[in-house]
């Protein structure tokens, strides 16, 4: 099961952050913290996978971003690499080239992206254009 999804920039600034099991408020910043740094001290050679504490983080770099998805020990850490590379990839779709910018002025539809992938902390949605039919139903009333 899926636990969390941060995105941060390579100074460690948390970008975009979703839980799906309850953390208190105080303790998300120290999660956090740490997740991201076990990541970012990690070299570009070494394994994405990291065991930390009751969980495993998966992460992957892109440009100047980086995903990373805290999952259950259970979870098959190939398939949440892979859910990240298609996370990016629909991103990239909907944006035209995401950018760290793209993710904090778009926020709420960073969330929707990642609401139509990601439900109770499991995987519901991998086609492309399913995910992205909220979004594009939403841009055309708003031209419209």
């Amino acid at each position: 099961m899926i636990k969390f999804v941060l995105m941060v920039n390579q100074q460690g600034q948390t970008r975009l952050s979703k839980y799906y099991e309850p953390v208190e408020l105080s303790k998300r910043a120290a999660l956090e913290a740490v997740a991201v740094r076990c990541c970012l001290s990690r070299g570009k050679h070494q394994c994405s996978f990291v065991e930390y504490k009751d969980f495993k983080l998966v992460y992957r770099q892109y440009a100047a971003l980086y995903v990373v998805v805290g999952v259950s020990d259970s979870e098959n850490e190939l398939s949440i690499y892979e859910l990240i590379q298609n996370f990016v990839e629909v991103l990239d779709k909907y944006f035209s080239r995401v950018s760290e910018l793209d993710i904090m002025f778009n926020l709420d539809s960073v969330h929707i992206i990642l609401d139509e992938m990601i439900q109770n902390g499991h995987i519901v949605e991998t086609n492309k254009s399913r995910i992205l039919a909220p979004l594009t139903a939403i841009d055309k009333m708003a031209d419209g």
